[in-house]
């Protein structure tokens, strides 16, 4: 068995998960010590804080398999590409936020730049038409956001997807419809919490497949990075990854 330490943020670990899972990864086991902006795949594998906390997690933690995410979206070329995500998948704002984000100097550390990000992005921000289906289930009409949670953690510490596990084979589908500035105003504050999925344009469904369509087409964001646009498909693969996490 080989042990990697992914030494780095969401996008370190994005960038390490396509690595391993394209070149088949099934003997590599991934050991994350968080130092990047985001950190929501740290967050939602329970790791510390702490750095030193994190090493000493890598060195006698347990080892966990987990689902991993396959992507499937336009790339901007007149084709489309593949991908893997270890963490959420999005179609929608967040992959504007994520750019906005990325873009940024990050001085403020990940929560307060992904929240300054969202609120200038939010600002101007239109809804789409978006065309949807979670397996069997489809909808459509105005959207937002769509996001494909494996983990419940994204945008530096929003719980998006409160009670999603990364071993069940399933991905918490969290849809935010055509929500004012004033359903912003109120909720967003609720969603570090988990408690956003009361609000009634709001609506979690599970499964093991998405598929997006949008006119326009919309932003795809991958663990924090932005590869292309929609029309896309999230699906899960079950006990894609082996990783260390606190015993």
């Amino acid at each position: 068995m080989t042990q990697l330490a992914v030494v780095g943020g969401d996008g370190t670990a994005y960038e390490v998960v396509n690595g391993v899972l394209g070149a088949g990864g099934g003997e590599v086991e991934l050991a994350v010590l968080p130092r990047g902006t985001g950190r929501d795949f740290a967050r939602s594998l329970g790791l510390p804080k702490r750095f030193d906390d994190a090493v000493q997690v890598a060195l006698t933690g347990r080892i966990q398999t987990i689902d991993a995410g396959k992507a499937t979206f336009h790339n901007g070329e007149a084709h489309s590409d593949e991908a893997w995500f270890a963490n959420f998948a999005g179609a929608g704002i967040s992959g504007a936020i994520a750019r906005d984000a990325n873009a940024s100097s990050k001085a403020l550390g990940g929560r307060a730049s992904f929240l300054v990000s969202t609120v200038k992005v939010f600002a101007g921000w239109k809804s789409a038409r978006v065309a949807m289906r979670v397996d069997e289930e489809s909808r459509s009409g105005q959207m937002f956001e769509i996001v494909a949670m494996n983990g419940p953690y994204a945008g530096g510490g929003m719980r998006i997807a409160p009670d999603a596990v990364m071993a069940d084979g399933l991905l918490d589908c969290v849809i935010f419809g055509d929500v004012t500035k004033l359903d912003f105003l109120t909720t967003f504050r609720k969603i570090y919490s988990g408690r956003h999925l009361s609000h009634p344009k709001i609506e979690l469904l599970r499964g093991s497949s998405v598929t997006v369509e949008a006119d326009p087409p919309l932003p795809v964001v991958l663990d924090g990075e932005q590869p292309g646009t929609t029309p896309a498909r999230f699906e899960i693969v079950p006990r894609a990854l082996r990783v260390r996490v606190p015993g």
